[in-house]
C-alpha cells in the first residue's frame, strides 16, 4: 500500500483499509469473513476520508474496492440488524448514517469510481452507483435483495439508480430482486466498462492514470454541471454552472493547456 501524497490518511476501523498511490486516493472495504459485508463502524469510516481528499491538492480520484477477490460489498452486515435495525430510533440512526455515507461518495468534488470484483449486493450496489464510475471484472454479479428481507429503500438510492439505468431497469431489478451477471449489467449501464479478472488492474490503471494528467479543475467543474442537471429544473443552479465553467478559464492550468497544444507537448496541470 503505497503512500505517495503529502497528507496522511488514517481509518477509524480496522475493517476499512484506506492508502494513496501517487495521485489516487484507495479505499477498500475489509470485511472479506463477510464477503465485505458494511457494518457500522465501516459506514462512519467514509465520510471523514473524503472530506480530507477533498482538501487535498495532490489527490485526482477516490477508489473504492473490496478486500478479496470474491466480493465488492455483499449488503449490509445482518449480523447488526438485531441491534441496529429493530427498534425504532436504531433503524433511525442507521439510516441517517448509511445516508450520510452514500452522499459523502455521490457529492464528493473529485472523481470516484468503484473498482468491483465479485459479489456487489444491496448496500454494495449503492456504494457503487454513487461512484462516478463502475469496473468491474467479468465474474462479478449485481442483485438488489431488498424485497426478500422486506426492507425499506431510501429515496436517494432508488433515485441514483433509475438515474442511472431507467426506471424500467430499476423496477426490473428492484421488484424481483433477482441476480445479474456482469455482462447484463453492462448492457443496462449499471457497470461503465468490464475486464477479465486479470486485466482489471490494467484497466483502472487507465483512469487513475488518465485523472493524475487531465487538467482538475476541469474535471471538477464538469461533475458539478453534470449533477446540476440531474436536478428538476427549478432546483438548478445556473450561477453555479457558470461560476465553474470561469474557474476553468480563469485557471493556471488552462493557459497551461494552451501553451502546451501550441509547444507540442504534454500539459502539466495542478490544479490550480
Amino acid at each position: 500500500m503505497p503512500s505517495t501524497t503529502s497528507t496522511s490518511y488514517t481509518s477509524s476501523t480496522e475493517r476499512v483499509e484506506v492508502w494513496t498511490d501517487a495521485s489516487t486516493l484507495h479505499i477498500r472495504f475489509n470485511n472479506p469473513a463477510r464477503h465485505n459485508a458494511l457494518s457500522v463502524d465501516m459506514w462512519e469510516a467514509v465520510p471523514p476520508l473524503l472530506a480530507q481528499a477533498e482538501l487535498d491538492d495532490d489527490i485526482r480520484m477516490v477508489v473504492f474496492s473490496g478486500a478479496g477477490e470474491k466480493a465488492f460489498v455483499s449488503g449490509a452486515d445482518i449480523t447488526q440488524f438485531e441491534d441496529m435495525r429493530a427498534a425504532k430510533e436504531a433503524v433511525k440512526y442507521y439510516e441517517a448514517m448509511a445516508e450520510e455515507s452514500l452522499m459523502s461518495i455521490y457529492n464528493c468534488r473529485k472523481p470516484t469510481l468503484a473498482l468491483i470484483r465479485g459479489y456487489c449486493i444491496g448496500g454494495g450496489v449503492n456504494v457503487a452507483i454513487s461512484c462516478d464510475i463502475r469496473l468491474a471484472s467479468t465474474d462479478s454479479s449485481f442483485s438488489i435483495p431488498a424485497a426478500r428481507l422486506g426492507l425499506g429503500y431510501r429515496y436517494s438510492a432508488l433515485k441514483n439508480l433509475v438515474n442511472l439505468i431507467g426506471v424500467g431497469a430499476a423496477k426490473d431489478l428492484f421488484f424481483t430482486a433477482r441476480r445479474i451477471d456482469a455482462t447484463e449489467a453492462k448492457a443496462l449501464g449499471l457497470v461503465t466498462r468490464l475486464a477479465e479478472p486479470a486485466a482489471l488492474a490494467a484497466l483502472l490503471a487507465q483512469y487513475t492514470g488518465a485523472m493524475a494528467e487531465n487538467a482538475p479543475i476541469t474535471v471538477q467543474a464538469g461533475k458539478a454541471i453534470m449533477a446540476e442537471i440531474l436536478k428538476p429544473s427549478s432546483d438548478l443552479d445556473m450561477a453555479l454552472c457558470q461560476e465553474q465553467i470561469r474557474n476553468c478559464f480563469e485557471s493556471e492550468d488552462y493557459a497551461e493547456g494552451r501553451k502546451a497544444f501550441m509547444e507540442k507537448r504534454k500539459p502539466v496541470f495542478k490544479g490550480r
